[in-house]
């Protein structure tokens, strides 16, 4: 009854957690820029503006979008992610926050992806990956297989991980969708997926 209890309790606070803080972070961004709005010179008579902030949260989204896709923004963004990562506390926090950020991207990322289980770190140890596509020409250096680059996640933190290059025999398709291998990893195994996940996904014709 009690691991029970606990099992519930963690999974509560791995769903509750993100909501909370995403709610947080956005209440207090809006209320900063209300409160930047309602302190601007041309703000006359302490007029209200409803949805004002809304706006500007919307225009600034795309003006910082079209910074990071610029090549001198993208240097300025790695630059201040270098300088918050020195900083301890500011760094886990960081890290944390952008990865539930990067869910929002996950179709982008992964959503095209097929889900492997292949032998890793070692023979008798499996991992569950994506597969990323073929590896460049310059590693395809047997003539009797193929290496595929594969994307193995880390538990908790998914888009964080590292890039295998692994022969195609040993990559065992499963019957499991990127969006659930993905449930799986930010929750550590304690997300389900439906009995039959570890078997070869159905061929549709």
């Amino acid at each position: 009854m009690s691991n029970t209890l606990w099992k519930y309790s963690l999974a509560g606070l791995l769903v509750l957690v993100p909501a909370w803080a995403t709610f947080f972070i956005l209440s207090a961004l809006f209320h900063a820029l209300n409160e930047l709005i309602h302190d601007l010179p041309w703000n006359m008579g302490d007029r209200q503006w409803p949805g004002l902030s809304l706006i500007v949260f919307l225009l600034l989204v795309v003006v910082i979008g079209a910074i990071a896709t610029h090549v001198v923004g993208q240097r300025i963004i790695t630059q201040a992610e270098q300088w918050i990562e020195r900083v301890p506390l500011v760094r886990s926090l960081y890290i944390t926050l952008k990865g539930m950020a990067d869910l929002l991207n996950f179709r982008a990322r992964f959503g095209h992806s097929k889900v492997v289980a292949f032998p890793f770190p070692r023979d008798g140890l499996w991992a569950i990956g994506f597969v990323m596509g073929t590896a460049p020409s310059v590693l395809q250096v047997s003539p009797t297989t193929n290496l595929l680059m594969v994307f193995v996640p880390t538990a908790l933190h998914p888009f964080s991980g590292l890039l295998a290059f692994v022969p195609q025999a040993q990559l065992r398709p499963i019957n499991l969708e990127p969006e659930e291998a993905i449930k799986m990893e930010c929750t550590a195994g304690l997300y389900k997926p439906k009995s039959g996940w570890l078997q070869a996904p159905k061929i549709t014709t």
